[in-house]
């Protein structure tokens, strides 16, 4: 453990490193920050610190930068300011993220994408967001309408929220009171089963009760046994990918080419984020990442669920100089947010 003074000096090393981006001198410290002691104890605690493995020294520069180790004392022990002081406390702020999370989000994924977005804009780092895995994923709505004499719209509801619209093809124009009176018996026959109690309902239902319509339907049930489908897979959105390029770190191409290849692949940024345990929030900080592509940056995640269950991750990536306050405020305030809306909104 730490003694004060060093834990003072660490502080103030990865304050002005995270606005700086430069190595840091014991004279910068000692001109910064009032810590009562001179230049040259300054000095002589970066070096035990140093050994300790909370500082690295460039090979260019007489300076010292934090380690990974340094930022995880950082982010445990010095970050508890947080939870008295952060954007969660401001009512105005998180009133007005709300209303942005709203803006336009008439289904839970247009909602994760508006957080993503949201979370970029705050933090100026790339946001990160997976998409709702809802297991056994259930018809709420289904509705016909007409939109041409050989089209048919048909939309789509799960329980969660998620909508999905289809155009079917059809031989002929059907009238609007038969879409209607299909509509109704599939509502009735269908709302809340599952992908496979749908399959294997249908075709008793529809030989018993609608059979002049069988073949309508018939090619319906594919449609809705691909959209419930379709809710069930992970999707990953990102935003602000590019961002990583206004930071010094990054402008080495190599490392460019390294992190946007890496984003460019979803599946491995989707796998990441899963393979993470599901704690409520996270944070891994350099070698801590699984993915040896990110291993000079932090990612920090929150979940948001549904009913209590967790359905997805909301976060933030960038490096390791990041500022943390910021991000740890933001994303557990988007978090927050998500949860609140798709309790009171989408299980309505």
């Amino acid at each position: 453990m730490l003694d004060e003074r060093k834990l003072k000096i660490l502080n103030a090393i990865i304050n002005s490193y995270i606005i700086s981006a430069e190595p840091i001198g014991s004279r910068t410290i000692s001109k910064k920050y009032d810590l009562g002691v001179s230049s040259a104890t300054i000095r002589n605690e970066m070096s035990d610190l140093e050994e300790l493995g909370y500082l690295n020294k460039p090979y260019t520069s007489a300076g010292r930068v934090p380690s990974d180790k340094a930022y995880r004392l950082y982010v445990d022990t010095l970050m508890k300011q947080i939870r008295q002081k952060s954007l969660l406390n401001d009512k105005n702020t998180r009133k007005k993220i709300k209303k942005h999370l709203l803006k336009e989000a008439r289904e839970v994924e247009q909602l994760i994408q508006n957080a993503a977005r949201i979370l970029s804009e705050i933090t100026n780092y790339t946001a990160l967001a997976v998409a709702p895995q809802f297991k056994q994923s259930t018809l709420k709505h289904i509705q016909l309408i007409s939109i041409d004499d050989d089209k048919i719209l048909v939309i789509i509801v799960s329980n969660s929220g998620i909508v999905k619209n289809t155009i079917l093809k059809v031989e002929n124009r059907i009238p609007e009171n038969q879409l209607i009176l299909i509509s109704n018996f599939l509502n009735k026959k269908l709302k809340g089963l599952t992908l496979e109690e749908i399959e294997s309902k249908i075709d008793v239902e529809v030989s018993k009760e609608i059979y002049q319509f069988k073949n309508i339907i018939q090619n319906i049930i594919p449609i809705i046994s691909q959209s419930l489908e379709d809710m069930e897979d992970v999707e990953l959105y990102a935003d602000g990918v590019t961002n990583i390029l206004n930071f010094p770190e990054y402008s080495d191409v190599a490392k460019v080419k390294t992190f946007l290849g890496f984003m460019e692949d979803k599946d491995s940024v989707a796998n990441m984020l899963l393979k993470n345990t599901f704690d409520d929030f996270e944070i891994s900080i350099g070698n801590e990442n699984i993915c040896e592509e990110i291993k000079d940056c932090s990612l920090i995640t929150a979940t948001y669920k549904l009913n209590g269950q967790t359905i997805g991750k909301i976060g933030v990536i960038g490096p390791t100089r990041m500022d943390y306050f910021t991000v740890i405020s933001s994303v557990k305030l988007l978090s927050i947010n998500l949860n609140d809306i798709i309790d009171s909104f989408f299980m309505k």
